[in-house]
């Protein structure tokens, strides 16, 4: 596999893809979470080629670097800025399902910012948006989702790892325009970081619009289990593949 940094639109992406120069017939775009490094999700894409050797031979894997720092974490990266001190009171004091109205204020900022990558990456590469899979861990599955809503074309697929629901009023008025879109989505249930119920919110609200999601629950905290990776594999080989 060939690896690259570089800037696509106005963020720096880590990339790897076949090493032979030939064309793509997929790209799947997967954003960190709240204060991780740049190249926190890297690992996945090895790890899916592992468990898929196919997907070395004709997916592009991208993995955007978040636009702002967080002076309190060395490295750390962030899509839009979060008081974890609040949430975590939210959760303590039982607040939380209130939360879930909230549209954070710099989140259509680092929308915008991944759709550029979208537009690019599909103009570069000849690749239509409905051969792209969006998603991404925590943070990261919420900028993917409230893109994969918004885009004039669906994408092939939505990975969410950790996520929760945001921005209810607006996801529930766009997600019936995605319906049918294959979504996996994996929670733990003993997540301390966003509770297990809010992501059962999402899954409903999802279902509900007409989504196709294969919901992976999974006894553990705020991570991403091999489980998920196994079936993000395979839901990624067949998605491609339908749209050949």
């Amino acid at each position: 596999m060939r690896r690259e940094v570089r800037k696509i639109g106005d963020l720096t992406c880590r990339i790897v893809c076949p090493d032979n120069n030939q064309a793509v017939s997929g790209i799947v775009i997967l954003c960190h979470g709240f204060g991780a490094p740049g190249d926190d999700l890297v690992g996945l894409a090895d790890a899916m080629i592992r468990l898929m050797p196919e997907l070395g031979e004709r997916i592009q894997f991208v993995f955007p670097e978040a636009p702002l720092t967080i002076p309190e974490v060395p490295g750390g990266r962030a899509w839009w800025p979060i008081d974890m001190m609040e949430m975590q009171l939210a959760i303590m004091k039982g607040t939380f399902r209130e939360m879930r109205q909230a549209v954070p204020e710099q989140m259509p900022q680092a929308r915008e910012k991944l759709q550029k990558i979208v537009d690019q990456l599909s103009e570069e590469t000849g690749v239509p948006v409905s051969r792209f899979v969006l998603g991404g861990f925590s943070q990261g599955s919420m900028l993917a989702t409230d893109l994969t809503l918004r885009l004039p074309e669906g994408p092939a697929a939505l990975l969410i790892y950790s996520g929760t629901l945001l921005a209810e009023p607006e996801w529930r008025k766009l997600s019936p325009s995605r319906a049918a879109l294959p979504v996996l989505q994996s929670h733990g249930t003993v997540d301390p970081i966003l509770p297990f119920e809010a992501a059962k919110w999402l899954k409903d609200l999802l279902t509900d619009s007409g989504l196709d999601v294969e919901f992976i629950p999974f006894q553990g905290v705020h991570t991403i289990p091999f489980e998920a990776l196994e079936s993000s594999a395979r839901l990624i080989d067949q998605v491609i593949d339908s749209q050949e």
